[in-house]
């Protein structure tokens, strides 16, 4: 998001600095880049432990981030703290901004200011020398600073991560369609579908189980031969109204790692970039190299996805998700991870992650995102400017 902000004024500034992040934050350094007045996001980490060396790092991986956004001449840092002025006899976390304000004048870039708000009061480098106890929070008017038609405020960053409330109704369709789908694997393949650890209920085709298959499980076995086209046409469902057969046959094909990739390079260009991604890795298979222009997709580098794409499959799939049976979450889990990731949530990829990893110890993609987090990498994409409204 583009926003105008007047920097001159500190306590309107932090009124406006929540809704631009969607939550109010704590415990953290908050870094806005700027080019001239007008931001170019933001961005949120941890505050450091008490590490020797955290500060200095924190300092580094903040400013070497605003360093990477492209068109960025400036940059304010926040701390949200639940310390308190009256402790640390100063603004606290002083050290950490100093340290932040020395990376930024070394790479030529202009801090305008540098703010701390506390348990029991806010401070700002350029209203020095400040209160003891610090100014009042009151004169930070969040709700004022609102935008017009602003969604509420969540409750901080790991909220918004939770999957939906879904009915036992909606789960137990989609697991009966599941089924449904293995079933008709195994009488279009002769035996269980790869991957399908699901027990065979016989090996006679002749036997009444094998003939009670849906007609629609059949079509959708039919229809993996165009996965692309399943893809595309998921970015247009109502995930609050999901059709349990289709939805079953995405869960199965998110579940399958060389499927999965091919959905995540498709929702990151469009229906050909996934026909190619298909025929990429048939051709992989075969012992042919990955080309590497796809392969970049899934280590955040290439050309820059359209956002609204990755919204709408990350919606789609978190509902998929809360409804899946527990031994097919993991990969929904996941690809879920890995969309929040691509939209530079870090926070909330990494609770899909560790829930998925909670199903699946050794799941290879919840593994790659979760390093990802733990690197405070973000794919090069996220630094570029993005898609206006």
């Amino acid at each position: 998001m583009t926003t105008t902000v007047t920097v001159g004024d500190p306590a309107g500034f932090l009124s406006l600095v929540p809704h631009l992040m969607g939550f109010a934050p704590s415990r953290s350094l908050v870094v806005v880049p700027f080019t001239g007045g007008r931001s170019l996001g933001v961005m949120r980490v941890d505050l450091p432990g008490g590490e020797h060396d955290a500060v200095d790092r924190v300092s580094a991986t903040v400013v070497g981030m605003v360093c990477r956004v492209a068109g960025a001449d400036g940059l304010v840092p926040i701390v949200y703290t639940e310390e308190r002025f009256a402790d640390a006899a100063g603004m606290p976390h002083r050290e950490l901004l100093d340290a932040v304000a020395r990376r930024a004048d070394a790479c030529g870039l202009a801090l305008p200011d540098a703010l701390v708000v506390a348990a029991d009061g806010w401070g700002s480098t350029t209203l020095e020398p400040l209160p003891p106890e610090g100014l009042p929070l009151e004169r930070i008017d969040v709700d004022a600073a609102a935008p017009r038609d602003a969604p509420a405020l969540r409750t901080d960053g790991v909220s918004g991560a939770e999957l939906p409330a879904v009915s036992s109704a909606e789960r137990a369709r989609i697991a009966e369609a599941l089924t449904g789908l293995h079933r008709a694997l195994r009488i279009l393949c002769g035996g269980p579908a790869a991957g399908d650890d699901s027990p065979a209920e016989t090996d006679d085709p002749d036997d009444v189980a094998w003939a009670r298959v849906d007609p629609q499980s059949l079509m959708a076995a039919c229809a993996l031969d165009d996965v692309p086209t399943l893809y595309e046409d998921a970015l247009d469902w109502d995930p609050a109204a999901l059709d349990a057969v289709p939805a079953a046959t995405l869960l199965w094909c998110l579940a399958r790692p060389s499927l999965r990739d091919v959905a995540l390079v498709q929702w990151c260009s469009d229906i050909e970039g996934g026909d190619e991604a298909l025929e990429a890795q048939r051709r992989w298979e075969s012992g042919e190299e990955y080309p590497p222009h796809l392969a970049m997709h899934l280590w955040g580098e290439g050309a820059q996805p359209q956002p609204r794409r990755l919204v709408r499959a990350l919606e789609v799939v978190r509902r998929l998700a809360a409804c899946a049976p527990q031994d097919a979450q993991a990969g929904a889990l996941a690809v879920c991870a890995w969309l929040a990731w691509a939209l530079g949530r870090s926070t909330h990829a990494e609770v899909h992650a560790r829930h998925a990893l909670d199903l699946d110890p050794e799941h290879g993609l919840a593994e790659i995102v979760l390093s990802f987090v733990a690197a405070g990498h973000l794919p090069d994409w996220a630094f570029r400017a993005v898609e206006r409204r």
